[in-house]
C-alpha cells in the first residue's frame, strides 16, 4: 500500500479549510476519517505533510560484513553453481534457508554477474566498496 500525495493530502486540507465537512471529504476524496484527522493534526502542530519514506526490509543476507564476505567467498569457490545449489551451500554452511530470489538479489548487490555458465566477479574497486574494504 503507498502512502497519499502530498498534494491529495493539501487538497483534502483544502477542502476542509472551505467548510466541507469531514464526512463529505472521506466521500469524495476517498480516505478515511482518521486519515483526515491525523492531516489535520500535522498541521496544526507544525508537522510536514509530505508522505515519509518507507523503509523496507532489512535484507536476509549481507547485512552484515561478514556475511557479504561468506557470500563472496562461496561464489568464488562455487563460480558454476545454479542459484539453487548456492541456496543448499548457503543453508548447509550459516544454518539459514533463503528463496532463489532472495540468493538472487544478494548475489546481484556484490556486483556478481551471471556469464554463460559462470558467476563473475565485479571488478577491484567495486569489490571493496560491497565488502567494506573501502571507499
Amino acid at each position: 500500500m503507498y502512502a497519499y500525495s502530498k498534494d491529495l493530502r493539501l487538497k483534502i486540507l483544502s477542502a476542509l479549510d472551505r467548510g466541507v465537512p469531514r464526512r463529505e471529504a472521506v466521500r469524495t476524496f476517498g480516505v478515511s476519517i482518521a486519515t483526515i484527522e491525523r492531516y489535520v493534526r500535522r498541521r496544526r502542530h507544525g508537522g510536514d505533510l509530505a508522505p515519509r519514506s518507507s523503509p523496507g526490509r532489512t535484507p536476509t543476507i549481507g547485512s552484515s560484513v561478514e556475511e557479504r564476505r561468506a557470500l563472496w567467498k562461496q561464489l568464488e569457490e562455487n563460480d558454476a553453481a545454479t542459484l539453487e545449489r548456492h541456496c543448499e551451500l548457503w543453508k548447509s554452511t550459516q544454518g539459514v534457508r533463503v528463496s532463489i530470489s532472495t540468493m538472487s538479489r544478494a548475489i546481484r548487490r556484490l556486483g556478481w554477474s551471471r556469464k554463460k555458465d559462470r558467476w563473475v566477479p565485479p571488478n577491484e574497486t567495486r569489490q571493496q566498496g560491497v565488502l567494506g574494504e573501502g571507499g
